[in-house]
């Protein structure tokens, strides 16, 4: 697989806009939901780009594909 930018990978700039709206969307919870829906929402949204990232840098296709399986996993989580 060859190697190149993985900020041009559409799936990882349509992440990161899930990424911003998570954090938009978590800042109008209310404050007793701050430590435990909030911090999930948001680390779940972040791990989505994170492991599209990763998984383009391994060296082969199947090694990439797992972690888009991982990304897939946040996002139904």
């Amino acid at each position: 697989m060859a190697r190149h930018n993985s900020k041009k990978l559409k799936i990882w700039q349509e992440s990161i806009k899930s990424v911003s709206m998570s954090y938009q969307l978590t800042k109008t919870f209310p404050d007793y939901k701050k430590f435990n829906v909030v911090s999930q929402m948001n680390r779940c949204a972040i791990s989505i780009p994170s492991n599209i990232a990763e998984g383009f840098s391994k060296s082969t296709n199947k090694h990439f594909r797992k972690f888009l399986e991982n990304s897939l996993g946040s996002a139904f989580e």
